[in-house]
């Protein structure tokens, strides 16, 4: 299994157009990118793909990553930042199933896979919707995936674990999350030779939020941003939790202060892991 993170930022991407802040300036000089979330997972037992999520950022990720068209998809939410690439799959790819949970949103009366459906209605020769039941493992690529319920109000959203059944090597993605991950799916997500963890600023920056932070450790320090996201000291209390082999932080903000922005575990756009 080769994972590349094509996107490791979230909504607004680092460096953020318009943005003169020491983080951007400090990304445009090292020359590195956090484009909008995205992870592309070979399979290189069968020689097929999966996309996880379809960054705004699709075609310059496929550009700039040197990686294969997906030969499948899976959709954690509904967010543009993890949904509104998939138009760029016109005229690129045909015939391309796309996964999405099955489970109705009491927020939009919909589940993921009937809005995507609706809204890429244009696409119905070129995509197929299959809706997934969250935790029931199916098939796709030569890997088992499963969807797992996490905690990102006021939608539903999910994470994912994909798992090689011949090799055993497994990755899980957390997906945008608080820490207020659901028991059933902490243990889902345990046990990865690469975990992909939401840490979208780190725990200080929670005192600029109107509503501050949630989920406080035993040191008082907030392990999740608000009420969405988990601060860079909840990704890592959660990935102790989970006994990932390997852990790297995605979906960043430049918020970052300069001289943590680019420390470890935060990854940046291109990273390649083969488990």
């Amino acid at each position: 299994m080769r994972v590349t993170l094509l996107g490791t930022g979230d909504t607004t991407g680092t460096p953020t157009v318009g943005c003169d802040c020491d983080t951007c300036e400090a990304a445009r000089e090292r020359g590195v990118s956090r484009s909008r979330f995205s992870v592309h997972v070979a399979n290189e037992r069968t020689g097929e793909s999966l996309l996880v999520d379809f960054s705004p950022d699709f075609r310059q990720q496929f550009l700039a990553a040197d990686v294969p068209l997906p030969d499948a998809g899976l959709v954690t939410h509904i967010h543009f930042d993890h949904l509104d690439g998939l138009g760029n799959v016109y005229r690129l790819v045909d015939g391309l199933p796309v996964h999405a949970p099955a489970e109705t949103d009491p927020a939009t009366d919909r589940s993921v896979a009937e809005t995507i459906r609706d809204k890429y209605d244009y696409l119905e020769d070129r995509i197929g919707v299959h809706a997934r039941d969250p935790f029931e493992p199916f098939e796709t690529c030569g890997f088992e995936v499963r969807f797992v319920p996490v905690d990102h109000p006021p939608l539903v959203c999910y994470g994912v674990v994909i798992e090689d059944p011949e090799t055993g090597a497994t990755l899980s993605l957390t997906g945008d999350t608080s820490y207020d991950v659901p028991e059933r799916s902490r243990d889902a997500l345990a046990g990865a030779d690469l975990l992909l963890a939401d840490a979208i600023v780190p725990a200080s920056l929670c005192e600029h939020h109107p509503i501050g932070g949630r989920h406080e450790g035993p040191d008082g320090v907030p392990r999740t941003f608000g009420t969405k996201h988990m601060t860079r000291e909840g990704a890592l209390a959660l990935a102790d939790e989970l006994d990932a082999d390997r852990t790297r932080l995605v979906h960043l903000a430049h918020y970052y202060p300069a001289d943590e922005a680019f420390a470890e575990p935060l990854a940046v756009d291109g990273e390649v892991y083969d488990l």
